[in-house]
């Protein structure tokens, strides 16, 4: 496989972790793979002493990226509602310090469900995939949808965006799908599926984390897009809802896709576009 990079030193790269199992082995061999990047791996929650102020001045100093496959902000409780809690002050405050400096994120699959009571993580990654049902944006919505194992065709829309440089015009992955809020006007699209966006095809994940058989079930219907880009405060944020196991992270495209995304964000770092 091909990477492109320009740069002189491995790009220091923090990659968050916990709140959602994943199969370890396979995403280490992806996020310590990739030539030119330097990864770490936190998880909560030991996490929260990234936010801690006297910490956290070094940590964006000397961050390239932060890369988020975490899912904090809520407890699963085998069978039952799961419990949702609220960022701590830190938290809170050390997420608006990061976009006000510029620091670029990368968002992977579940991250998208992440922080679910607080509105800023959804304006973050513009969308969020709910557990429960959930008022966003002042509109309400029923629990999210996903599909495991779903094969689909990925189409590249952005074929001369970097984060798209050097992927094939279509590759096939087989990996899980969501069906949530994606704020799809705001974002500028990279990549779209061939998977169904519709109700018929979805699982919900409420009747899914409390073990019970889906009766009644509806939402609206989806949106094709699976990856994209914007801009929050002067950090740059690329968001990829594939990523669900190692299926996906063996696949070359979708390696080069995260490769790719990562060292296009680090040019950023300080301001969208390196500014």
């Amino acid at each position: 496989m091909h990477y492109a990079t320009n740069v002189t030193r491995d790009l220091e790269i923090t990659w968050l972790a916990g709140g959602h199992p994943f199969d370890t082995d396979a995403f280490h061999s992806l996020i310590h793979g990739m030539p030119g990047v330097s990864s770490t791996l936190v998880y909560w929650p030991e996490a929260e002493e990234i936010f801690e102020p006297q910490r956290l001045r070094k940590f964006i100093d000397e961050t390239d990226v932060l890369c988020l496959y975490d899912l904090p902000g809520i407890t699963f409780n085998q069978g039952h509602t799961p419990t949702l809690f609220d960022p701590s002050e830190n938290v809170v405050a050390g997420w608006h310090q990061l976009v006000e400096h510029g620091i670029p994120i990368l968002g992977m699959h579940h991250a998208i469900a992440s922080w679910p009571t607080w509105p800023f993580f959804a304006e973050l990654l513009k969308g969020r995939f709910h557990y429960v049902p959930a008022s966003l944006r002042g509109v309400e919505y029923p629990d999210s949808g996903y599909t495991p194992y779903t094969k689909q065709e990925f189409t590249v829309v952005a074929p001369q965006h970097p984060v798209c440089a050097g992927l094939p015009s279509t590759f096939s992955l087989t990996d899980e799908t969501y069906l949530c809020p994606i704020f799809s006007a705001e974002v500028t699209p990279l990549l779209v599926t061939n998977a169904p966006q519709n109700t018929e095809v979805f699982k919900s994940a409420f009747a899914a984390i409390r073990r019970e058989e889906q009766t009644t079930w509806a939402h609206p219907d989806g949106v094709p897009l699976v990856a994209w880009t914007h801009e929050v405060m002067n950090s740059q944020v690329v968001y990829l809802q594939p990523g669900d196991g190692p299926e996906a992270f063996a696949n070359p495209s979708y390696q080069l896709l995260v490769h790719n995304a990562i060292t296009w964000l680090a040019q950023t770092k300080g301001g969208p576009r390196g500014l």
